[in-house]
């Protein structure tokens, strides 16, 4: 299963040319018809409409994805041709055109562009007042929400931090209830089986030969397993799964990652679980820290650890069940329950152009590759990859669990990664999805003006693990907010 050269996984490259990172184009001095064009927009022969920010009719924006690397742009502005003198611009076969360049590192580093030209614009921005904007949209105009103060901010958070203090995991049991958990002997393809038709996206491990739970299996190790077959063949094979036990897996993921000691071989990985007396803000920041969504709950009641029973997987989304249930009735003692996402700032925005220190946001079309797909989900470390249309209008989601749908019918044994699109992915697992997460679950959306405690109460909905933000109508990406992401901005 994992050939001589065990780099080979990892050799990642660029970031793959159907990638798009959509970007907000801003024009902040005014004018009654404002347009984008650009070379990425049919080579100069789009004009992009921008439209009025609500609350300050000078700032004019639009929503538009690129594919990484170098762009020139400029706005057509009341019938003359414009460029934005503080950002980086140049002199081109256009005239003096902005530039922004998109990193095609996997990584997304954005990088620090500079402009060529200096800057000396005597242009009145409006950005100040677009930063004040806090205006709920739902389709009718409101009232300004108040801004949040540091002291509102900080109070919210303390008395978030005592509640997960003072409860603990044992409160996450319910009344009944299952939990799966696989043998580290079982071959990879019967493991892969078992995911798919318990509809759960990974399962706990158990090892015969000490007596305990060693890690967890989860839908990434597919990912990993499918990119690496995929490595040595055009074609995957059913024998090949059939062949590696999960243990032997893990052992290969370890020399995968380098994870090896001195003497070559594989150093295990440390079990990260949880006991039913660990307080819930305990546990948050371990998943947190360890970059996980869930953890077993395990206990014992002899000292030494043995005979270990398995009560409950604890997860960001049950514990954030908790916090809602528990404030519903007085929201008025946590301020920052009624402001609107976008003034707090959570989760992971579409990055305005000259932004530096964010992280672009990746998109997919549906016609761009299962292996695109699954590159990017491990190149970009997400869970989830938005697929837009050709409008650039959110019309699905790519997550992690969507692999096994995979083991229906043994599809990983006869199809190509780099021929199958994401289409058709999706397709094959429309009538896969579990009662645990329901298809209608899967693209939850929200509004930038949504407040947090509506986003809250979405995310506390079994199956839902993150909300894509979009504009009203159109239905173009502006963001993701994930339950890390929440949980990040209450803990501070």
């Amino acid at each position: 299963m994992f050939a001589t050269n065990m780099d080979s996984a990892r050799d990642v490259g660029g970031a793959p040319s159907t990638v798009l990172i959509p970007m907000r184009f801003v024009w902040p001095y005014g004018g009654r018809s404002v347009f984008l064009s650009g070379s990425f927009a049919r080579r100069w022969s789009e004009l992009i409409p921008m439209t009025p920010v609500e609350g300050c009719p000078t700032v004019f924006q639009a929503i538009y994805s690129v594919t990484p690397g170098y762009h020139q742009y400029k706005f057509f502005v009341d019938g003359e041709w414009r460029h934005d003198e503080h950002q980086p611009y140049v002199s081109g076969e256009y005239g003096l055109v902005n530039t922004v360049l998109l990193a095609t590192d996997p990584n997304f580093f954005h990088p620090n562009v500079t402009p060529e030209i200096t800057s000396g614009s005597n242009m009145e921005e409006d950005t100040e007042a677009f930063r004040r904007l806090v205006r709920i949209t739902d389709g009718n105009l409101t009232d300004v929400v108040p801004r949040i103060t540091e002291g509102d901010l900080q109070g919210s958070r303390h008395r978030i931090s005592v509640f997960l203090s003072a409860h603990t995991t044992y409160e996450l049991l319910p009344e009944s209830g299952k939990v799966v958990a696989l043998d580290v002997d079982l071959p990879v393809k019967q493991a892969f089986h078992i995911l798919h038709e318990q509809g759960i996206p990974l399962a706990p491990l158990w090892d015969f030969s000490k007596g305990q739970f060693v890690g967890v299996l989860t839908a990434l190790d597919f990912i990993l397993i499918l990119r690496e077959l995929g490595n040595h063949g055009s074609n995957l094979t059913e024998e090949e799964l059939e062949t590696h036990t999960i243990a032997a897996w893990k052992e290969g993921k370890a020399y995968l990652n380098g994870q090896i000691d001195g003497h070559g071989r594989a150093l295990p990985r440390r079990f990260i679980h949880a006991g039913p007396y660990d307080n819930l803000k305990d546990v948050v920041l371990k998943l947190l820290q360890n970059e996980v969504a869930t953890v077993p709950i395990i206990h014992s009641s002899s000292e030494d650890g043995t005979f270990p029973q398995l009560l409950h997987l604890a997860s960001l989304s049950g514990i954030l069940k908790c916090i809602c249930r528990y404030f519903r009735h007085s929201s008025s003692s946590l301020p920052i329950l009624q402001a609107p996402i976008c003034e707090l700032h959570v989760g992971t925005w579409v990055p305005e152009i000259g932004e530096s220190n964010c992280r672009p946001l990746a998109m997919l079309r549906p016609s761009a590759s299962l292996s695109a797909a699954l590159n990017l989900l491990v190149q970009a470390q997400v869970s989830s990859i938005p697929i837009v249309d050709d409008n650039d209008s959110l019309v699905d989601i790519y997550c992690r669990s969507d692999i096994t749908a995979l083991a229906k019918d043994r599809a990983y044994a006869h199809i190509n990664l780099n021929e199958m699109t994401i289409h058709q992915a999706l397709q094959l697992g429309q009538d896969s999805y579990s009662p645990f997460e329901p298809r209608s679950q899967r693209c939850q959306m929200c509004l930038r003006s949504d407040s947090l405690h509506k986003v809250m109460e979405r995310l506390a909905n079994p199956g839902v693990r993150r909300l894509v933000i979009v504009e009203a109508g159109s239905k173009r990406i502006e963001g993701i907010v994930s339950l890390s992401d929440i949980f990040k901005f209450l803990l501070g």
